[in-house]
């Protein structure tokens, strides 16, 4: 597909995590909870710029990272489904007052991380690619109508 984009003139900005977590890492030593997903993810951000990196020149390490930490670990709502009373429905597991900070924390140094091995072994030379974090400011607003 990236050569596809890319021959039909496209610009791609590639999203390297968006809720797809390897089902391995939750079960093995519980994802983004835990400081081990530093290392991890990481390396598959290593893999991503290798491989990819001659075609795509725009990263998004992590895209919407508020919106997992409420919906994946205070709601309970998108994977991996953590919660506790009284803020998620049907909870079996997690802790809504503790867990959206450890995957806050532990997202925030991967990113961290992640933009530091681009800059440092991939945008070399004055290469022109970049590597951010995308955070969604969600609003609410009510229209009324006038008649």
């Amino acid at each position: 597909m990236i050569n596809e984009l890319v021959k039909q003139g496209i610009q791609i900005h590639a999203v390297i995590y968006h809720l797809d977590l390897p089902q391995i890492l939750e079960d093995e030593y519980g994802g983004w909870l835990s400081p081990r997903i530093v290392d991890d993810f990481t390396a598959y951000a290593d893999v991503c710029f290798r491989e990819f990196g001659d075609r795509v020149a725009h990263w998004t390490t992590i895209l919407e990272p508020n919106i997992i930490a409420q919906g994946s670990y205070d709601k309970g709502i998108a994977a991996p489904g953590h919660c506790s009373y009284p803020f998620g429905r049907d909870c079996t597991v997690g802790n809504s007052s503790v867990e959206p900070y450890l995957y806050l924390h532990y997202s925030l140094l991967a990113h961290s991380s992640v933009v530091g091995l681009y800059r440092e072994k991939y945008q070399v030379g004055g290469a022109e690619g970049r590597c951010g974090h995308k955070s969604v400011l969600l609003v609410h607003l009510r229209i009324d109508r006038f008649s």
